[in-house]
């Protein structure tokens, strides 16, 4: 709606941070259980949708320009550089080496979920019509990024994949309703614990190790002063600087007429890249960087609900988008398990690995103090992996499935031909 209510970007952005603020503050005050099984984030999203649609707020907007720009690869910053790879090595041991099989599990779930969803959509291949567009490898590795790190990671996938609206509305669609099914499992699972792990021949001994590392490695972060914010805004700011200009003169990669990485996507992989490195040095240890960062991922994510116009949404493209998700979990699962088995590791473990990457730092800390209440710590690492990793790995899984695209169609052409000529004329 080009005749929105409010035009300014300054009154754009100021309704954004009202709407991230009002779903949080409902959350805390009010107790209702449907935050239990709908998280803000989900609100959070769809309220700027209906404010756009409604012509309350614009579609399009410098702020929501700004926000692309700027926001996302502050965020990326500071999230990133907070993590610590060697402190749940530590702890978690041969656990961390499940979730990186998990995380596997979903860069190749994820291309054959999007492998049998084109296949199907072939005509030739498969008689029953299946609505899901050959671009749709942006929504796959868009979820890549959440079922990896998390919300941060499936934004900044969805940026550096140059994917629309509709492509994060599949997504975080998909992601709903899997964790729906998936976060139960992984928390039933305590119940087959002993069961679970005479099966994998787990020692004895091994999650109490897990509980003494934890209890040895935890730490309070105390409140951030003004000159550590300031660091932290060096620190971030410079990055993101360097990433934009260095983004500016890299040159796109391809492969035959397809753009694997384009200017966002280097911006996503620098900032990443560079975060990461920071992360090795006592920049870590700043306060203050994870709530600046998940407060500027969230306003970020009501700006892509903002884009989103609900006329050129389809129902039936998201519908046979989470089918393929429920393929793509189940893939994922199996990786899982097959980890579990080799490294031998407990249910406990397992669980918290899954919740990892598929929940992120939400749901790994729950299902975490669910089974072991002292391995807390020990999740929020492992789910800090997630975020390391989840740019990287998304952004893989989205160009295979171009890839893989582009090849179905100088593959499935000659067979369309073929079915064409062998079915009888309906004249």
């Amino acid at each position: 709606m080009d005749n929105a209510l409010i035009t300014s970007p300054a009154g754009v952005m100021a309704v954004l941070v009202a709407v991230v603020s009002f779903w949080f503050w409902l959350e805390r005050k009010s107790g209702w259980k449907v935050f239990n099984y709908l998280p803000p984030l989900i609100f959070i999203y769809a309220t700027p949708v209906v404010l756009s649609n409604s012509g309350l707020i614009p579609f399009q907007n410098p702020a929501y320009d700004f926000l692309r720009q700027y926001g996302l690869p502050i965020f990326i910053c500071l999230m990133l550089i907070k993590v610590d790879v060697l402190g749940a090595v530590r702890i978690m041991g041969k656990g961390v080496f499940v979730m990186l099989i998990g995380s596997a599990g979903v860069v190749l779930g994820g291309f054959l979920a999007y492998l049998l969803g084109q296949w199907i959509t072939t005509p030739a291949s498969f008689p029953v019509h299946f609505p899901l567009p050959a671009d749709s490898w942006k929504a796959f590795g868009t979820l890549a990024g959440s079922w990896i790190g998390g919300t941060g990671n499936m934004t900044a996938a969805h940026a550096a994949l140059e994917g629309g609206a509709e492509h994060l509305t599949m997504a975080a669609a998909a992601d709903q309703m899997v964790y729906l099914i998936w976060l139960p499992l992984l928390l039933g699972s305590r119940a087959f614990a002993e069961k679970f792990n005479r099966w994998m021949r787990v020692p004895p001994d091994r999650v109490a190790l897990m509980e003494r590392a934890a209890a040895n490695h935890h730490r309070v972060e105390s409140a951030p002063t003004m000159i550590q914010l300031l660091y932290l805004a060096l620190v971030a700011l410079g990055f993101t600087w360097i990433s934009l200009e260095l983004s500016g003169v890299l040159p796109p990669v391809k492969i035959g007429d397809a753009t694997v990485i384009s200017a966002s996507t280097w911006l996503i992989l620098l900032v990443t890249t560079l975060a990461l490195a920071a992360s090795a040095t006592p920049v870590r240890r700043l306060p203050g960087a994870h709530p600046i960062a998940m407060a500027i991922i969230y306003v970020y994510v009501a700006r892509i609900g903002a884009t989103m116009d609900l006329s050129s949404a389809s129902l039936e493209t998201m519908g046979a988008f989470v089918l393929m998700a429920y393929v793509w979990i189940a893939i994922h699962g199996l990786f899982v398990l097959a980890g579990a088995w080799l490294f031998r590791v407990d249910v406990h473990t397992l669980a918290i690995a899954s919740a990892a990457n598929i929940g992120g730092a939400a749901s790994a800390p729950i299902v975490a103090a669910h089974h072991r209440e002292s391995l807390v710590p020990a999740a929020i690492l492992m789910a800090m992996i997630g975020y390391a990793l989840g740019n990287y790995l998304a952004i893989l899984t989205g160009r295979l499935g171009q890839l893989l695209g582009l090849s179905l169609i100088h593959i499935s052409e000659p067979t369309r031909q073929l079915m064409s000529s062998r079915m009888p004329s309906s004249a």
